[in-house]
C-alpha cells in the first residue's frame, strides 16, 4: 500500500511539472535600447551579430522586442521584412517600435502638418512591412505655450488615426518632465491624456519616470482608466533593484490601465549587460504579481 501511494505521489508530480514549468513562461517583451552596448553602431564595430542577441534574449525568455533603432526606412540597417525575418527566427515577436517626427518651427505655428505626414505615411508603410503592432513617440520637449501643446495633441490624433488605418496602434511614451506645468497652468501628461483621442492614441506609461517625477502610476490608471495599452517595466537599474517602484501594486492594477503588454527597459547596469537583462526578466518571472499575459 505504501509504494501504491509513493508511485500515485510521484505520477501526480510528473503530471503537474509540465503546468509548473509552463507558469514561468510570461509574455515580456524588450525595448533593445537595453542591449544597444551589443547591437547598433557599437555591436557593428566590435563584430557582435545581432541575431546572435536576438536569440539570446529568447533564451532569457523575452518574447517580444521593441525597436529603437528606426531610420531611412530601415531598422537597424535592415529593412523592414528582414529585421521581422530576423526577430522571428530568432522566437521573438516584433511588437513595437520607437521613433518620431517633431513638429518644424513653421508647422508648429500655423497648425498645417502636411508635410510631416509625409514622413510619417512612410513611417507607417515601413512598420507595417516588419510586422509591428504599436508604434511609440518617445519624447515630446515641453511646449513654450498651452496652443503649441494643443497643436502636436492635433498632430498625435491624426498620426493616430493614420496608423488605424493600416492596422496599427500608436502611443506616447512619457518621461519625468511631462509632469510639468505648461504656461504654469495645465500639467503636460494630463493635457495630452485629455486631448488626444482614445481611440487613435494610447499611452506607453514608464512606471519609473512617473515614481521619478514624485507621482503615483497606480493614482494615474485610476484617473485615466485604459488609456495605458503599454507599460514601460523600469527601475534605477535592474528591475526591482532600487525598491522605489511598487510593481506589486502596479502590476495589481494593470487591469485597470488597461495594460495589454509590458515591455522592459535597463538604461542603467549594477553589472554586464547580459547578467542585467537577465536579472531583470528573473524578477518579473518569479513574482508571483505578474500574468503570464496581459494580453486577453
Amino acid at each position: 500500500m505504501k509504494k501504491k501511494w509513493i508511485v500515485m505521489a510521484l505520477i501526480a508530480c510528473m503530471t503537474g511539472l509540465p503546468e509548473m514549468l509552463s507558469a514561468q513562461k510570461k509574455e515580456i517583451a524588450i525595448q533593445l535600447y537595453s542591449v544597444r552596448d551589443l547591437i547598433g553602431s557599437y555591436g557593428r564595430q566590435t563584430g557582435t551579430d545581432y541575431t546572435t542577441v536576438l536569440k539570446l534574449l529568447a533564451e532569457m525568455g523575452y518574447t517580444g522586442v521593441e525597436a529603437a533603432s528606426y531610420g531611412d526606412g530601415k531598422f537597424y540597417d535592415r529593412t523592414p521584412e528582414q529585421f521581422r525575418k530576423d526577430v522571428e527566427e530568432a522566437g521573438l515577436q516584433v511588437l513595437s517600435s520607437h521613433c518620431t517626427k517633431p513638429l518644424t518651427p513653421e508647422e508648429l505655428a500655423s497648425g498645417d502638418f502636411t508635410e510631416s505626414l509625409k514622413w510619417w505615411d512612410e513611417c507607417i508603410a515601413a512598420h507595417k512591412a516588419a510586422g509591428m503592432t504599436y508604434i511609440v513617440t518617445p519624447w515630446l520637449d515641453v511646449p513654450a505655450t498651452v496652443k503649441d501643446l494643443k497643436t502636436y495633441c492635433d498632430y498625435y490624433n491624426e498620426v493616430g488615426r493614420r496608423c488605424q488605418v493600416q492596422g496599427l496602434k500608436y502611443g506616447y511614451h512619457n518621461h519625468a518632465h511631462e509632469f510639468r506645468k505648461v504656461e504654469d497652468s495645465v500639467t503636460m501628461l494630463d493635457y495630452m491624456i485629455e486631448n488626444t483621442d482614445p481611440e487613435y492614441v494610447f499611452f506607453e506609461m514608464d512606471v519609473y519616470w512617473v515614481m521619478y517625477g514624485q507621482h503615483s502610476p497606480v493614482d494615474y490608471f485610476n484617473k485615466y482608466p485604459g488609456r495605458f495599452t503599454v507599460l514601460h517595466i523600469k527601475d534605477h537599474r535592474e528591475i526591482g533593484q532600487s525598491g522605489m517602484v511598487g510593481f506589486d501594486a502596479i502590476f495589481k492594477n494593470a487591469d485597470t490601465a488597461g495594460v495589454r503588454h509590458i515591455v522592459v527597459e535597463v538604461e542603467r547596469y549594477s553589472h554586464g549587460v547580459e547578467e542585467s537583462i537577465r536579472e531583470s526578466i528573473n524578477y518579473l518571472l518569479d513574482a508571483p504579481f505578474v500574468k503570464a499575459s496581459y494580453n486577453n
